[in-house]
C-alpha cells in the first residue's frame, strides 16, 4: 500500500466518528450553557463579598465560555447536529455569547482546514507565521510587526480585544450578502444584549463580570489555536508538496490535557483527529484516537511541553521545525560571510 492509499484509508476510518448524536448534542447543551448562566449569575452576586472571589467564579465561567465556543465551532462545521438549520440557529446563538459571527467566521476557519500547513497560501484563519527567509528578507517595520504580534503579552493579552471584540465586528472584503448580515445580525444583537444587562445590574457590575471572564476565555482561546500549529515537528509544506492528511495529522497537534481540561475545551486537544475530519462532533473525537492504531503516534504534547511553543517563532524550510529569532541572525551571518568569502575569492 503506498503512502497516498494509506493516508486515503486513514480519512476513512473516521466514517464512523462523523455521526453527530442529538441526545449527546443536546446533553452537552445543557452541561455547558446551564452552569455557565449559573456561574456567571454567582460572580455578580459575589461582588458584594468580595472581588477576589468573583475572580475565582469568573474563572471557572472562562472555562465553560471556551466549551460554549467549542460547540459553536462544531455548528459552524455542521457536526454538531444533523440538520444544517439546528447547526446555524445554535451556531448563532452561540456565537453571540462568544462574540463570533456564524457565517464569516464559518468561512474562515474552512479556509484554514483547507489550507493549514500551506506555506503558498497562509493569510486566511491562522496565526502569522513567517519562514526564516521571509523574516530576514522582510522590512524593518515588517520585522518588528511580527515581533510584536507574536509577544505572548500581545497576543494572549491584546489578541482577543483585537481578533473577538473588533475584528469580528467587521466583514471580510467580498463577503457575500448572506454573510454581511448576519455578522449585522450578530453585532446588533450583542450591543443589545450587553445594554440589557448594563441596563439590569450596571455598567460597572457588568464589567467587573464579563471582562476577566471574555479575556481569561479569550487568551485560552488564543493559546489553544496557537499551540495546536506550533509545536516541534510540525508540517509546513509548499503548495505543491502539500498533503490534507498528512498536514492534519503532522501539522495539528495531540494535546493532552488533564480530564477536567479536556472536557471543558470540548476535546479540541485532538486537534489532529479534528483536522482530518471537521465532520466530527467533539465528543466522538477521543474515541476516534484512541480506537485508530495509525494515530497511535501522532505529535503529542502536554501542559509542560507546550510552553516551549512560545519559544517558535520562524518556521525553518531547511530543518523542516520552528526555530527562534537568533537562528535567522545566525543564518543572515553565515550567508555574508560566505558571500564576502565568494566575492574575495574571485578578485584578481
Amino acid at each position: 500500500m503506498t503512502s497516498k492509499q494509506k493516508q486515503l484509508n486513514l480519512k476513512k476510518q473516521m466514517a464512523p466518528y462523523e455521526k453527530s448524536d442529538l441526545t449527546k448534542s443536546i446533553m452537552q447543551l445543557v452541561n455547558t450553557l446551564g452552569p455557565f448562566f449559573l456561574l456567571w449569575f454567582l460572580a455578580y452576586k459575589s461582588l458584594s463579598i468580595s472581588y477576589l472571589l468573583t475572580l475565582g467564579i469568573s474563572v471557572a465561567a472562562a472555562g465553560f465560555l471556551v466549551r460554549i465556543f467549542i460547540i459553536f465551532h462544531d455548528c459552524c462545521h455542521h457536526s454538531f447536529f444533523k440538520n444544517r438549520k439546528a447547526n446555524k440557529i445554535i451556531g448563532t446563538i452561540t456565537g453571540i455569547l462568544t462574540v463570533f459571527p456564524y457565517h464569516q467566521w464559518q468561512h474562515d476557519h474552512n479556509v484554514h482546514h483547507a489550507t493549514s500547513g500551506n506555506l503558498d497560501k497562509r493569510g486566511t484563519g491562522d496565526i502569522w507565521t513567517l519562514t526564516v527567509k521571509e523574516y530576514q528578507d522582510a522590512s524593518w517595520s515588517t520585522r518588528a510587526a511580527y515581533r510584536i504580534y507574536r509577544n505572548p503579552f500581545v497576543m494572549l493579552g491584546l489578541g482577543p480585544i483585537y481578533v473577538f471584540l473588533l475584528k469580528n465586528r467587521f466583514n471580510r472584503k467580498g463577503a457575500r450578502k448572506n454573510e454581511r448580515i448576519n455578522t449585522y445580525l450578530i453585532n446588533a444583537a450583542i450591543a443589545g444584549l450587553y445594554a440589557l444587562m448594563c441596563w439590569t445590574i450596571g455598567w460597572e457590575a457588568f464589567l467587573m463580570v464579563q471582562g476577566p471572564i471574555f479575556m481569561i476565555s479569550g487568551a485560552a482561546g488564543i493559546w489553544l489555536f496557537y499551540v495546536q500549529h506550533t509545536f516541534e515537528d510540525s508540517y509546513f509544506e509548499e503548495d505543491d508538496k502539500w498533503e490534507y492528511v498528512k498536514a492534519a495529522v503532522e501539522g495539528s497537534s495531540f494535546y493532552k490535557l488533564p480530564k477536567v481540561l479536556q472536557w471543558l475545551t470540548g476535546n479540541i486537544g485532538f486537534h489532529h483527529i479534528h483536522h482530518l475530519s471537521p465532520r466530527v462532533p467533539n465528543y466522538n473525537l477521543e474515541s476516534a484516537h484512541y480506537n485508530t492504531a495509525e494515530l497511535q503516534n501522532v505529535p503529542t504534547i502536554t501542559l509542560s511541553t507546550s510552553l516551549k511553543s512560545l519559544k517558535f517563532r520562524l518556521w525553518d524550510e531547511g530543518a523542516q521545525d520552528f526555530t527562534g529569532y537568533g537562528a535567522a541572525k545566525k543564518s543572515s551571518a553565515v550567508s555574508q560571510k560566505q558571500r564576502r568569502t565568494k566575492t574575495a575569492s574571485v578578485k584578481p
